[in-house]
């Protein structure tokens, strides 16, 4: 049986990042989780107990993050695998048409939420020059669509900052720019509406990504890749 790993996953309550935290379990893994829901992290406390760990935090805010990072790291080792999953979309609208707000939000969320939560588990990382950090990106960080530019813009922003983090890494890390492909999620429905649904569901992706997340090592450090849907 392969090693137990610690695993980081943010935006852990809904979608993809409950569909991964649910497999990681599964397969004997202790998951670290946040999201903004306390609804969604009281079900999974009721469902997962100790060593795993589900908080709420929300990423955008870098003093959340802080503590929560203090708090667990205080508790024991840093993650092996960090996944920043977290992300928000605008509703679907021309650039110029989306309100400041909404357009701040994606950033916030998206951009400043992958770097806070890397500021402040990386360093413990680092400092033990062991594991992987994957941050989510999308096939709309490598292309583009009409009407989600903001959104766009952020998975795009996270191609180049996750490539950038890897070339400050140490041998043996790896930071590593995710795509995990066209879902059938919230997101997506806001999107495409009823269309969504001819799409892979999140539990039937997990059961895929999970397995090829764990892979991920210092090989691929810096390196854009894809869940192989």
């Amino acid at each position: 049986m392969a090693a137990t790993r610690t695993i980081l996953v943010t935006g852990a309550t809904r979608g993809l990042g409950r569909a991964m935290a649910d497999r990681f379990v599964e397969a004997g893994h202790t998951v670290i989780g946040c999201g903004r829901s306390a609804d969604g992290v009281a079900e999974l406390r009721g469902l997962y107990g100790a060593p795993n760990r589900f908080d709420v935090v929300d990423v955008a805010d870098d003093r959340q993050v802080s503590a929560w990072a203090e708090s667990i790291l205080a508790e024991g080792d840093p993650p092996h695998l960090l996944i920043n999953n977290a992300a928000v979309i605008n509703p679907n609208a021309p650039l110029w048409e989306v309100a400041a707000v909404e357009f701040a939000a994606v950033v916030d969320v998206n951009i400043k939420g992958v770097a806070n939560v890397v500021r402040h588990f990386a360093p413990a990382m680092i400092e033990r020059r062991r594991g992987v950090i994957v941050n989510f990106s999308s096939g709309w960080g490598r292309s583009v669509s009409a009407d989600v530019a903001p959104y766009c813009a952020s998975k795009w922003a996270v191609e180049g900052l996750t490539k950038a983090l890897a070339a400050e890494l140490p041998r043996g890390m790896a930071a590593i720019p995710l795509n995990p492909g066209i879902i059938d999620t919230d997101m997506l429905r806001s999107c495409f509406g009823a269309s969504a649904r001819s799409f892979p569901d999140a539990d039937r992706w997990s059961r895929v990504a999970a397995p090829f997340l764990l892979s991920l090592d210092a090989r691929h450090n810096g390196e854009s890749v894809t869940v192989p849907l």
